[in-house]
């Protein structure tokens, strides 16, 4: 099965680019590089975009599903749909990637280690994702070790646009989303809601009975434009929802802990620009909120029941100034307060514990244009941490192309850093004497377009090395700066207009990720990431609109413990999908997932879907 997996991720080589990666057909604009909208011509760092087109032919019911097929990036769930996901970037922790919701910072500051739960991220509403993979914590400070990404909800638009469907499919699974969004005068908005549920699987493997999943959600945006220089800009993204799961620690399988989840994000802006549009100020307040509410039904005093509560209360302000036309300045002033609350009622109905730590940031990033094609970025940022002292991270990278575009060489020395979260330095299991968990990356790669962009290919070499990794110590019984980690590989992506109708995509990743720290570990890989990954796609549409297509997602053997005694399966998956014009704006799609009922793991002892189907209808006007 591996020479297998090895041998077909080495032809992805000279097959068909991942979704993510399908070629645009115009100008691609990212704003994780520099916190502004830039060419992604112009950017050092490896980012990929999944654009609202591509979210709809892939009909993922999940970000975490489709982030699988984005280089540099493992996938993780714990169960079914809604189950605990988690991300790992370029072999990355999952509490080493910052995950952004409409710009604002969405990782739970009530978790063990704040790390973004992937689960409760479905695709829904969402109009884009960009995924930046390296560190980045000039821009975007803590926790911007592995990448960044930054998920875009529904935006409004100059026209009225209207999108609906509905969708049904295997294990009782019902859905439904509308969205509508468009301007009148000085006003433009967007506004949508929706609703998923399904009956899902056993979470345990071993376990008999199903563990399901609700989620209601919503979203909105409003901007206002108070004359030619001025705009005002509100967002907010909601969820609620209700996942079941099963207690690995349980007397059995079937045990019926269910948890409440609660998650609110909002964020108030003012635009400003001055002088033609050289300057541009943002004035901005964001709150991130997260109430889960865990039960046993049954159970009068288990584990399970708890109240956890996190917050994050930010106030910034971002400058870009065209100080000549090669000369873009960027910086910004930053203060944040984050609160968590944990209530365990089963420990004798003792009061919450609370905690709550402030940071104030600043940084300053300069990007030059010296010559026709070519742009070298750097900065440097601080900050002040009410509880653990300062720290201070550069970056810098630059961007070549001179042909327009046709060939791009990129690379990139960036320092990453993730505070110390509530709960680590938090007593008596926390420990106040933490210090930042700090990585230093490099990476060189190349991008290369031919026949007018019909074929694109890249390749990028990476190498991360991260000290003073936060680890829970079972000596002193508190979290410890102990750890150190090395992730080093290379991601290629190859993308094939072969016609107007038929594209062909695939991408391959290998990385090598391994515990540095003294000790019986040293040396072994990091739990649950695989060394090598990779994803084929083809798409095809007929002159009738009837659309084809598949996705192959290709797995290589991994371990799921920092001892590599236990290990986790290489494995392959196929899904096939399909959609057909009704009327002009009404649709009829389809899909086909793990068609092959493969049985796998990504996590030891829990269960995947199996082969399922779902179709529905989608209404654009």
């Amino acid at each position: 099965m591996i020479r297998f997996l090895y041998t077909t991720s080495f032809l992805t080589l000279i097959a068909p680019a991942a979704f993510a990666n399908e070629l645009p057909q115009g100008e691609v604009i990212v704003v994780t590089a520099s916190g502004i909208e830039q060419s992604q011509n112009e950017v050092g760092q490896a980012i990929s975009v999944i654009e609202q087109t591509q979210l709809d032919t892939a009909q993922s019911a999940t970000i975490g599903d489709l982030l699988r097929t984005v280089p540099g990036i493992a996938v993780t769930r714990q169960g079914g749909i809604g189950a605990q996901s988690s991300v790992f970037v370029r072999g990355g922790e999952s509490a080493q990637t910052l995950v952004l919701i409409d710009g604002v910072r969405v990782n739970d500051p009530s978790s063990p280690n704040a790390a973004f739960d992937f689960g409760a991220l479905l695709t829904g509403n969402i109009e884009s994702v960009e995924i930046l993979r390296g560190p980045n914590s000039v821009i975007w400070g803590s926790q911007a070790i592995g990448g960044v990404i930054n998920v875009q909800s529904a935006t409004p638009i100059n026209a009225f646009e209207g999108r609906a469907r509905i969708e049904a499919g295997s294990l009782g699974t019902y859905t439904g989303q509308a969205n509508i969004a468009g301007s009148s005068g000085a006003l433009s908005g967007s506004v949508g809601a929706g609703y998923y549920e399904t009956d899902g699987i056993s979470a345990l493997k071993s376990g008999t009975e199903t563990d399901g999943y609700r989620q209601f959600n919503a979203n909105a945006k409003l901007k206002i434009a108070l004359g030619n220089a001025n705009e005002i800009d509100l967002r907010s993204y909601y969820t609620n929802s209700t996942v079941a799961f099963d207690d690995p620690f349980g007397a059995t399988p079937d045990t019926f802990p269910v948890t409440d989840n609660e998650q609110f994000v909002g964020y108030i802006g003012l635009n400003n620009r001055l002088f033609d549009g050289r300057l541009r100020n943002r004035f901005a307040y964001s709150r991130a909120q997260i109430t889960r509410i865990g039960t046993e039904p049954g159970v009068p005093f288990s584990f399970n029941g708890n109240t956890l509560k996190g917050s994050v209360d930010r106030f910034e302000y971002r400058g870009s100034f065209d100080i000549a036309n090669p000369v873009t300045l960027v910086a910004g002033l930053e203060h944040e307060r984050s609160f968590a609350s944990t209530f365990f009622p089963a420990g004798g109905g003792a009061a919450a514990d609370t905690a709550d730590t402030r940071v104030t940031s600043g940084y300053g990033q300069l990007s030059l244009r010296p010559v026709p094609g070519l742009t070298v970025t750097g900065g440097v940022r601080h900050d002040d941490y009410s509880d653990f002292g300062g720290q201070t991270t550069f970056g810098a990278n630059f961007a070549y192309s001179p042909n327009d575009g046709a060939t791009v060489l990129r690379g990139t020395y960036a320092e990453g850093f993730r505070a110390p979260t509530l709960t680590e330095a938090l007593l008596p299991f926390g420990n106040t004497a933490l210090k930042p968990e700090t990585a230093k990356s490099f990476d060189f790669g190349i991008e290369q377009n031919l026949l007018n962009n019909a074929i694109s290919l890249t390749a990028t070499y990476f190498k991360r090395t991260s000290n003073d990794a936060i680890t829970f110590s079972f000596v002193t019984f508190q979290s410890e700066n102990i750890a150190k980690t090395r992730a080093e590989g290379a991601e290629f992506t190859l993308g094939i207009q072969a016609s107007d109708r038929l594209s062909l995509n695939a991408q391959y990743t290998r990385v090598d990720a391994r515990d540095r720290s003294p000790g019986a570990t040293f040396d072994k890989r990091l739990a649950r990431r695989a060394s090598d990954a990779a994803s084929v796609s083809a798409d095809w549409k007929s002159p009738f609109g009837v659309a084809l297509g598949g996705t192959m997602i290709l797995v290589g053997d991994s371990f799921d413990n920092r001892s590599n005694s236990v290990r986790l399966d290489s494995y392959v998956l196929t899904s096939l999908r399909a959609s057909a014009p009704i009327t002009q704006n009404l649709e009829l799609y389809g899909r086909v997932e793990n068609l092959g009922d493969v049985e796998y793991e990504t996590v030891k002892g829990y269960g995947v879907l199996g082969r399922t189907f779902n179709a529905g209808i989608r209404l654009k006007l």
